[in-house]
């Protein structure tokens, strides 16, 4: 399943933050969501409103970027037809989301920020004061409330983020990539001996994989909240994926000879970050993903560009 969302920078995107400063404007986004693409004379008919003010509004949507239009034969002449172009749209306030000193950018992607994902039972998500929706249920997934996710699991599947590539905006060559994150396998009940091959893609490619000896529950994550059932999964071990013109490495280790250029990095607007269980893994026991509020490091999932 993939959604699509548009994060929004208050500071840069102001047409955006704008043309959603409307509850008219809203309200036509959450039709054309609900109906789907229309023309200008039924999106006034199902709002009430006068075509004039309908078209004015609408042409306020298409400037932000947030709807599309075609120009449609009719009975008698042209049309125009709109449609809806994202599904979630975010506005992040937080200012330290990316950090840039000299020759490293490092971006802060909160794990529940994903793209796209593809998720098997059991499966869920939670924030660090309660459980996001209902458990076991893939469609949770795409619940708004994601972006508060805290930790999350599933048995088979996987999460994609997309994150700025900050080389192509300022052409700068990039020296070495580097991903981090809190992992564990996921089981019932936790198990310290339960092996899990966590695989990552990078823009498609395969990367690389490192192997989860368990899913750790013996005592309570550092940050995990006191709510948090000690019967669930508690922590995980911090991984670091760096891939530079030689291959691609797990803290130090060299797991995959795919390297910047073969993964296509300078090629794309954005680097789109894949993780989670290969259909073919040897091991596949599922995986747990630690954000801030739980596990032994209060971290989202972290990329570093060094140039």
């Amino acid at each position: 399943m993939e959604t699509k969302l548009l994060t929004v920078d208050p500071m840069k995107d102001g047409e955006v933050v704008h043309a959603l400063g409307s509850a008219t404007r809203i309200e036509m986004l959450n039709l054309l969501r609900q109906k789907g693409p229309l023309n200008v004379n039924d999106i006034a008919g199902h709002m009430g409103l006068p075509q004039s003010t309908t078209a004015t509004n609408l042409k306020a949507l298409e400037q932000a970027g947030l709807i599309q239009t075609q120009t449609m034969k009719a009975t008698k002449g042209n049309q125009k037809v709109c449609s809806s172009i994202y599904d979630e749209i975010l506005i992040r306030f937080d200012t330290n989301g990316t950090k840039s000193s000299g020759d490293v950018v490092t971006v802060s992607m909160p794990i529940g920020l994903f793209t796209e994902f593809e998720v098997e039972a059991p499966c869920g998500l939670c924030s660090v004061n309660n459980v996001i929706g209902m458990l076991d249920v893939q469609e949770v997934f795409l619940d708004p409330q994601r972006m508060q996710a805290g930790l999350l699991w599933f048995t088979r599947g996987y999460v994609e983020y997309k994150f700025p590539n900050n080389a192509r905006v300022t052409g700068r060559k990039i020296r070495k990539l580097e991903f981090s994150a809190e992992l564990s396998s996921e089981t019932p009940a936790t198990n310290a001996n339960w092996p899990s091959d966590i695989s990552i893609w990078v823009n498609g490619i395969k990367a690389g994989h490192w192997t989860s000896p368990g899913d750790f529950g013996d005592r309570r994550g550092m940050y995990s909240p006191a709510w948090w059932k000690l019967s669930g999964s508690q922590y995980g071990k911090l991984k670091t994926w760096t891939i530079d013109d030689k291959g691609t490495w797990i803290d130090g280790a060299m797991v995959s000879t795919q390297t910047i250029v073969s993964l296509g990095i300078a090629d794309h607007h954005s680097i789109r970050f894949r993780i989670g269980i290969d259909e073919k893994a040897d091991n596949p026991g599922g995986m747990n993903i630690f954000g801030k509020g739980f596990g032994d490091f209060d971290q989202d999932l972290v990329m570093s560009i060094y140039f």
